[in-house]
């Protein structure tokens, strides 16, 4: 019986093993081919954080192969608003299922639940400690964009003391020969647990500017709110960090940047594309999503027959001038690569 609690639960030939097959399987994930792979196998989904992305992902995969889901999503509708430990519960919900998912706020929580489960146990975010299956996805992400995992000067900005998704994508990105460069606020920077452990040269900056021209790969994470044990500690790097077409003047022409975009609260979303429009001759985007708010149907429409995914939720709204025609002629003319959005809308 496999687990996979930690991205070390996987050597080299696993990990590129699995990359071949998602590839194999990209039809089925976009529901033009139907597999039975996994039919009468049942998938319980046990998230005691909150999530959207990833527990969706885990459902529909599941179901888009044949199998089915069971699970829940709020831990206060379950058995541990009575005092359930976590053991008990995998324990319980392992007899119900062929594998479960795990997601929970406590870090270690998926290595816990690995040793009394009867199955195996998939780790969907423990904490600030692991994320293996985004790590698989980001890994699919760069090799289909770059073309290659080995040798890449890969940089990592933002919050990489609580950020679970770069601790386990720095540890598989060590297998490749990666260069790293660590881009945060000292009281942010990447743990020395995982520093220690990598083989590979890596270096640590606050600032962006001077090493963006050697990256060929950008991975931006969220500034974790949730993470803080103190709330004036968050409020003091906050917005530390922000992407926009200026700085990117200085980086490569095919620099991949995996960017994760914050709320409309936070006017990320806005003041970016605010600078697309100025220098929209200047770069291209891969779209994973685009989320519209108060947009004309027609308009949605153009985004949906084009490919790119669209949320029934907004953060478009027309602004300065520029309509979502208007934006929608800029996607639409720079389509092909250097961006890989990913638009956090809710937690």
């Amino acid at each position: 019986m496999k687990h996979i609690v930690s991205i070390e639960d996987l050597d080299k030939k696993s990990i590129m093993g699995i990359l071949k097959r998602a590839k194999e399987l990209l039809p089925v994930a976009k529901g033009d081919k139907k597999s039975k792979t996994l039919d009468g196998k049942i998938l319980a989904t046990c998230f005691f954080e909150p999530s959207t992305r990833t527990r969706l992902s885990f459902e529909s995969a599941m179901q888009r192969l044949g199998g089915s889901c069971i699970g829940f999503a709020d831990p206060s509708a379950t058995s541990h608003l009575k005092g359930e430990t976590l053991s008990d519960a995998i324990r319980m919900v392992a007899g119900y299922s062929d594998a479960v998912v795990l997601r929970h706020p406590r870090e270690g929580s998926a290595k816990l639940a690995s040793e009394v489960s009867d199955v195996p146990i998939i780790n969907g975010g423990d904490g600030a400690g692991q994320h293996p299956t985004q790590t698989l996805l980001d890994l699919f992400t760069i090799k289909e964009e770059v073309g290659k995992l080995e040798g890449l000067k890969v940089g990592m900005l933002g919050d990489l003391r609580y950020g679970r998704t770069v601790h386990s994508l720095s540890q598989a990105l060590d297998r490749f020969k990666t260069r790293f460069f660590f881009i945060s606020p000292e009281s942010l920077s990447m743990p020395e647990h995982v520093t220690d452990e990598l083989e590979n040269k890596w270096s640590t900056h606050e600032t962006l500017n001077k090493i963006l021209g050697k990256l060929d790969v950008l991975y931006v994470t969220r500034i974790q709110k949730e993470r803080f044990p103190d709330i004036e500690d968050y409020k003091k790097v906050a917005g530390a960090y922000k992407i926009d077409a200026e700085l990117l003047r200085n980086a490569k022409s095919k620099l991949k940047i995996l960017h994760v975009i914050g709320t409309p609260s936070t006017g990320g979303i806005q003041s970016y594309l605010l600078d697309l429009c100025k220098y929209d001759d200047q770069f291209n985007i891969i779209r994973e999503s685009v989320c519209l708010y108060g947009v004309e149907e027609e308009t949605k429409n153009k985004f949906i027959s084009s490919g790119i995914n669209c949320f029934p939720c907004t953060i478009m709204p027309p602004y300065n001038g520029y309509k979502p025609e208007r934006l929608w002629k800029i996607f639409r003319r720079i389509g092909q690569s250097v961006f890989i959005f990913k638009y956090y809308i809710s937690y």
